[in-house]
Formats: C-alpha cells, structure tokens, sequence
C-alpha cells in the first residue's frame, strides 16, 4: 500500500526556516489534495497548510505569510517551507494526502507518520 515519508524536520532556533518534504513510496494515478498537519504533545492535530489540484492553496491564520507549501514536478511530492518559526510552531509535522493509487480505486486519504520539528534558543 502507499505511504507518505516525511523529511526535513530538526531544532531551530526561533527566526530559523526549515523546509519538509513528503514523498509517496510509490507512483500515484491522480492526487487530489495534499497538505500539513501538525500536533504539539497534548494538544490536536491541526491544519496547517493545504495544496489542491491546480495550485490552489490554504493556510492556517497561524502560518500565513511565514510558510510556503508547494508541489513537485513529479506531482506527488509536497514540501513546506517555514520561515521566521517561532517556538509555538514546535510540533510533529504530518503529512496529508488524498489521492487515486489506480485508474479503478477510488480515491483515499492517506497520512505519514511525521516528522519533528523544535523550535528552541
């Protein structure tokens, strides 16, 4: 079955920029969303950002102006690029799809197991 990887996460210090990226481990048919969640220990998961087809993009009130999520060529690739991060966006980042692994699935969603972030001085 397919799974989403994540990469890029680590400790920053705050006003530092890391950029994740999530991959799926095998070729997809069509996607129809991919996105970022994140989860502080404690708390819910929340949206963070959002990439549909065609480009059209969403971000959490939070997030907006200071990340950047963006596709790959190869269409099932996702990255999100943060900058000016703060120590209230230390979480686990999960990514998020919704996608057609074949012409005759439906479509499914689908979430990675994450990737760490750590925003500290």
């Amino acid at each position: 079955q397919v799974q989403l990887v994540e990469s890029g996460g680590g400790l920053v210090q705050p006003g530092g920029s890391l950029r994740l990226s999530c991959e799926t481990s095998k070729t997809i048919f069509n996607v129809n969303i991919m996105g970022w969640f994140r989860q502080a220990p404690g708390k819910s998961r929340d949206l963070v950002a959002t990439i549909q087809s065609g480009g059209i993009t969403n971000y959490a009130d939070s997030v907006k102006g200071r990340f950047t999520i963006s596709r790959g060529d190869a269409k099932n690739t996702v990255y999100l690029q943060m900058n000016s991060l703060k120590p209230e966006d230390t979480a686990l980042y999960c990514c998020y799809a919704v996608l057609q692994t074949e012409p005759t699935m439906a479509p499914a969603a689908y979430w990675g197991q994450g990737t760490q972030v750590t925003v500290s001085s």
